[in-house]
């Protein structure tokens, strides 16, 4: 059991400024736990390869620098996992770059469960929304956690979708726990800590930093089996995350989408270079099954055989809105486009247009053009 004064050494070392992570392996690989890393010499720091500066600034650490920390840990439900800890994630000490240190508001024994990371753009299409919620809703009822990272868009509807069925889901944030980021996810974030996780490996008090973002997308694939992408554009910062899954040996999913659509064009690259194309929860569930152990897999009725991961359900359309519907693909086409070939007039088709969009059926693109979203 890690004791008070343990802990403190964790955190003291972890606040030391140029101490990063493989620094951090380096010091437990030579004096075996922090306490002894912050009480030797300077020519002993010296013989394990530090510099000269990362030697001065662990000899002038300050003794009460983790006291913001310790207080935030005297919360409910507030948890901190060290790397020698029993409970510390077995996938996420295989990665070369772990976290020493792990910040958990939630519950903990989530970290040890298998999970599934999906990540996308954070100003996805609808049909990008609908599908990360209709995917994450149908691989969290089987039991499968989902792991995400609290951004806009993908994100936020991956979360949403776990715990809309009352399944699990993991945030691993850029931030101190004592932070949300982005503020909109305020809610969001106090639903996670409830019905699941949220994780950090910053100290408690760190702000948002540009260099935060792309490294803890490290910590979202090595936590997860594998790492699905759901919508991306050729610079997205979730190919960063496929990179590290690649990187881990965990395997990673992309969902195709238009050949016109810009954030489908980073799914394809990964599609391309070896990434599973999937078009169902189940394409997940197939290569992910061997490595997890699930009472049993199962179609949900959510989970239908498109792309999109919904369809028309239930909405009863008359027959010019079925032709309307057939005429437009998946593709975006623009009011003008469809008057020509439907013959209706631009205001019969704006008033059909509208009903559609708000029976869940077409997405509006922006200026003037629309796409369906069903199947």
């Amino acid at each position: 059991m890690t004791t008070t004064k343990s802990l403190q050494a964790w955190i003291t070392l972890w606040r030391v400024s140029g101490i990063g992570c493989q620094t951090y392996h380096k010091l437990l690989k030579h004096f075996g736990d922090p306490e002894t890393v912050l009480s030797v010499s300077k020519n002993a720091l010296k013989q394990a390869g530090l510099s000269g500066r990362q030697q001065d600034a662990i000899l002038s650490h300050s003794p009460d620098s983790a006291q913001t920390d310790m207080r935030w840990l005297e919360q409910d439900n507030h948890h901190l996992l060290t790397f020698h800890d029993k409970h510390y994630p077995r996938l996420l000490k295989e990665i070369s770059s772990a976290p020493p240190l792990l910040y958990v508001h939630g519950n903990v024994e989530l970290l040890s469960d298998p999970q599934i990371a999906i990540v996308g753009s954070r100003t996805p299409t609808q049909s990008g929304k609908n599908n990360a919620y209709e995917f994450a809703k149908h691989l969290a009822s089987t039991g499968l956690c989902v792991t995400s990272g609290l951004a806009l868009g993908i994100d936020g509807e991956a979360h949403r979708g776990a715990l809309s069925d009352d399944g699990a889901t993991i945030a691993v944030t850029a931030t101190g726990l004592d932070r949300v980021y982005p503020a909109s996810h305020r809610k969001l974030a106090h639903q996670i800590a409830e019905q699941g996780a949220l994780v950090s490996e910053n100290p408690i008090g760190t702000a948002p930093q540009a260099k935060n973002f792309p490294r803890r997308n490290r910590i979202i694939s090595g936590l997860s089996l594998g790492s699905l992408i759901v919508e991306a554009a050729q610079k997205s910062g979730s190919l960063i995350t496929a990179d590290f899954a690649n990187e881990q040996g965990r395997m990673v999913f992309a969902i195709p989408g238009s050949i016109h659509n810009p954030l489908a064009r980073g799914c394809h690259r990964l599609i391309r270079q070896g990434a599973k194309l999937v078009e169902t929860a189940n394409d997940v569930m197939e290569d992910l099954a061997a490595q997890i152990d699930l009472n049993q897999i199962t179609d949900s009725p959510q989970t239908p055989d498109n792309a999109d991961a919904e369809n028309t359900g239930n909405v009863a359309l008359s027959d010019e809105n079925s032709r309307l519907l057939a005429a437009m693909g998946y593709d975006p086409v623009s009011i003008d486009d469809l008057v020509l070939q439907t013959g209706l007039t631009p205001a019969a088709l704006s008033s059909m247009l509208l009903v559609m969009e708000l029976q869940g059926l077409i997405a509006s693109n922006g200026r003037g053009s629309y796409s369906r979203i069903g199947g």
